[in-house]
């Protein structure tokens, strides 16, 4: 009998660790400890049951969380190294680990290339032959959905109801044939080939089911149809027990509008009938008070799994709702409650968060968090280097940096246009294809001649003969290759590709200054750093090695250490997180829920429904010890006033019921808050 340690482990938590006979899914309600049984799930394989950590793999769904489940596994092991041969990791990382290694089954070279969304865009526009950037957009989402749903073009074509539908599915088949020209892959293929590849040749599905003996699958109701077949190709083959734990919660499903389906919950008691179900109700996060209110509102959704949280928390807070006037005067009042509670509290700023359903609802409240100097930090901004025209330039640094890298050179080639078209890079990535070199190798490559003309041969090779020079500029040692000259490379390289140029032609005036101002602070920037910094004193750098920090940067951004500030995110950005204080802004019809097409069939509207009050879910047990709900009576909506009413999730949550009320005691009159106000400040502070 198995050992497996009880410290720490309520006894389903504990029946989730222990039980090994067969499939298994965890129902871990918000807050109630699912990583945890994760972590210590995977210990007591290794520990108890003798598995080898290389035949062990965690999935979840961002690297963040697989960073940090990581971790947790070291220090439970007793030999922390082990922790380093388990695959912990996203999807899409198992997708490529497993594309990487089996690309010829698949006829792609070893070294594909992997297209961002901003690369994936420029292609779509080409096809769609179109400059609006919003038609791009949904044509982008339509495909990202077909291949999630392992739709394939001609189906798609087949499945098309409207023009828009038909010219969407056939631009798609003309996408899927450029990327496999370019020896390419989108974030999408990453899963949807490992699928199409393992469905094709048991050999390989062999090969990597002895590999992953033992799958676990967090955040299980965040899997569209793709990333469950490929968890369902992996655990299941002739006369082999499937040996696989997901955890998961039908109440947190709030991503349907990326192609994850709840319905996979369903599925999988219909495919894996011996499925053993465990619920983890208890929370450790919240008191008792934002349980009440958060069962009270997913109450009103059909259950697929029926669970209550409770928490040995106590009572808590009374939660607070507040009607304000309207969105700037939510925005104020806000900030200064904020500010009051932090005070009262001996809180820190990083205590706090503000939860919104739309990024438009950001700016009010940065505004008045700036005027109260109250710091705080945004989840789902954009990165600097995020930027598509920071994206540009960097793209040309990574391809003196390396000459193989295939996306920079796509990238670079065609932006600014340098007289090189599709077709010209279809063939290129053909010759790439069978001589299993790069693009830029390609260029050289010997019977390129024949299957291109002099027109088209000419700028590819100019453009390869630029980048050969700017290279061996940069990587000169030596005073010639750092300091100054890095400058000046750089200064050559801007001046060659006229880039101010092609802004302008690209956009209109305000968005171009803006986007140039940006490129110019990002090179003034780099040019600091060649030469020691600011102060001067750091080391000068050539232009490779200031490619290399920039590329680190851009891969560490936002892993600093958290500082003191509050955090203002959105709902979707906030799932898996929790913070002691929670205000949930912009609580009205319209918003939350999100308005949605009001002339949608009926079961449409119904699902919509359905999911914003998962998201309203979310939103309420982010909070550990008092939650504030806030709601406008006006909004500014497009220059106009416009009377807005509370959201039905409020009523729904019950807060007039029970012991939801204040008591007596907890109704503090504005005199009686005011003199402890004034004793808290005459109080010293704690050093």
């Amino acid at each position: 009998m198995s050992s497996t340690p009880n410290f720490g482990l309520n006894a389903p938590q504990r029946e989730a660790v222990k039980y090994l006979d067969g499939p298994c899914l965890v129902l871990a309600g918000a807050g109630s400890g699912k990583t945890r049984v994760i972590t210590q799930k995977i210990q007591h394989l290794i520990e108890d049951c003798g598995y080898d950590a290389r035949h062990i793999a965690a999935l979840t769904f961002t690297n963040k969380a697989a960073t940090e489940m990581q971790e947790r596994i070291a220090k439970l092991l007793k030999d922390p190294k082990q922790a380093k041969h388990i695959t912990v990791s996203t999807f899409h990382s198992l997708g490529v680990k497993i594309l990487r290694q089996e690309a010829r089954e698949l006829g792609l070279k070893d070294r594909f290339s992997i297209m961002d969304s901003d690369d994936c865009f420029s292609i779509v526009q080409d096809l769609a032959i179109t400059t609006d950037k919003q038609l791009v957009r949904r044509i982008q989402n339509a495909m990202s959905l077909w291949k999630n749903g392992l739709v394939d073009p001609e189906e798609a074509i087949k499945q098309a109801v409207t023009e828009d539908e038909a010219q969407a599915a056939r631009i798609y088949r003309s996408y899927v044939a450029t990327l496999a020209a370019y020896q390419a892959v989108d974030f999408d293929d990453l899963i949807r080939l490992p699928v199409e590849l393992f469905r094709s040749n048991e050999a390989v599905r062999d090969k990597w089911q002895r590999r992953l003996r033992y799958l676990l699958v967090d955040e299980y109701q965040d899997t569209n149809t793709c990333q469950y077949e490929l968890v369902k190709l992996l655990v299941t083959g002739l006369g082999k027990k499937p040996m696989f734990t997901a955890v998961g919660d039908d109440d947190q499903a709030i991503y349907a509008w990326r192609g994850a389906t709840i319905e996979n919950l369903k599925t999988l008691q219909v495919d894996f009938p011996d499925l053993k179900v465990i619920k983890l109700e208890q929370n450790y996060r919240s008191s008792t008070r934002i349980l009440q209110a958060a069962n009270a509102v997913i109450g009103n959704n059909p259950k697929l799994f029926d669970k209550k949280l409770w928490s040995e928390h106590g009572l808590g807070d009374p939660i607070k709702v507040m009607g304000m006037e309207d969105d700037e005067k939510e925005a104020e009042q806000v900030a200064i409650m904020l500010s009051a509670h932090r005070f009262e509290r001996r809180a820190k700023f990083s205590d706090y968060a503000i939860l919104y359903r739309g990024n438009h609802q950001a700016r009010t409240f940065e505004k008045a968090l700036r005027r109260e100097r109250i710091p705080y930090t945004m989840s789902g901004g954009q990165s600097f280097f995020d930027r598509a025209e920071i994206k540009d330039i960097i793209s040309y640094l990574r391809l003196i940096a390396n000459e193989d890298d295939d996306p920079a050179f796509i990238r670079a080639i065609t932006t600014p246009k340098r007289g090189v078209g599709q077709a010209t890079l279809e063939v290129l990535g053909t010759v790439a294809g069978q001589w299993q070199c790069s693009l830029f190798e390609a260029v050289f490559k010997g019977g390129i001649e024949a299957k291109l003309t002099d027109r088209q041969l000419y700028p590819l090779r100019e453009f390869c003969h630029f980048i050969n020079q700017l290279e061996a500029r940069a990587s000169r040692v030596g005073p010639a290759g750092s300091g100054e000259n890095a400058a000046a490379v750089l200064d050559d390289m801007m001046k060659e590709i006229n880039y101010e140029h092609y802004l302008y032609d690209s956009f209109d005036d305000r968005a171009a200054q803006g986007k140039w101002q940006n490129v110019l602070d990002f090179t003034n920037w780099l040019k600091e750093k060649g030469t020691g910094g600011k102060d001067g004193a750091g080391d000068e750098r050539n232009l490779l090695e200031l490619t290399q920090m920039v590329a680190l940067m851009s891969m560490l951004e936002g892993q600093d250490e958290d500082p003191d500030a509050v955090r203002m995110s959105t709902l979707h950005a906030s799932k898996g997180l929790e913070y002691p204080h929670v205000f949930l802004v912009g609580v009205e019809e319209g918003i939350l829920p999100h308005k949605g097409d009001p002339d949608a069939p009926a079961e449409t509207i119904a699902a919509r429904i359905e999911e914003e009050r998962r998201l309203m879910y979310v939103g309420i047990t982010r909070a550990q010890r008092s939650l504030h709900v806030s709601w406008c009576k006006k909004r500014k909506r497009a220059g106009e006033s416009v009377v807005c009413e509370i959201s039905r999730f409020v009523k729904e949550m019950k807060l007039d019921e029970g012991d939801a009320m204040p008591t007596e005691a907890e109704q503090i009159t504005p005199q009686n808050r005011l003199a402890s106000l004034k004793a808290l400040l005459q109080k010293p502070r704690a050093a």
